[in-house]
């Protein structure tokens, strides 16, 4: 089984000149032959991975020809979804196949979800220490 990779949470500006810190992880995203670097937010209350639509639209994904999806909840209601797959890379670990529900909201981060990242990766949060530990989950179990 492969080692787990440290990453340290990412210091973002907040209001008023305190710094927040979010697990962002750094991967690639490839659909075809086209790859995109991004960072996601590990999110365990989100249902499933979303892709905001500019990230779809680098991908070189065509809206009309991914399946439309059920409605999402919270924020993202009132915005259409479509399902994409795209192949995620993250560190050196074998690649994956992440499904995302792909929205038109222009503003919502990249989000890793319950479907499938944390189907797909071990997630270990030390936010005391301002790190988390992801590895691939083993396989055949």
């Amino acid at each position: 089984m492969a080692e787990p990779l440290r990453i340290p949470y990412s210091q973002l500006p907040g209001k008023q000149g305190e710094i927040i810190l979010r697990p962002l992880l750094p991967l690639r995203l490839t659909l075809d032959s086209t790859t995109i670097e991004v960072s996601g937010l590990l999110d365990t209350g989100a249902d499933i991975n979303i892709l905001p639509y500019r990230a779809g639209l680098a991908l070189g994904a065509d809206w009309q020809k991914q399946p439309l999806l059920a409605t999402l909840s919270g924020n993202l209601a009132r915005h259409e979804a479509r399902g994409i797959m795209l192949s995620g890379k993250i560190g050196a670990f074998e690649l994956v196949t992440l499904v995302f529900a792909w929205t038109r909201d222009e503003q919502v981060p990249l989000i890793l979800g319950q479907v499938n990242t944390f189907q797909e990766f071990n997630i270990c949060f030390f936010r005391s220490e301002g790190v988390f530990e992801i590895q691939p989950r083993r396989r055949g179990i």
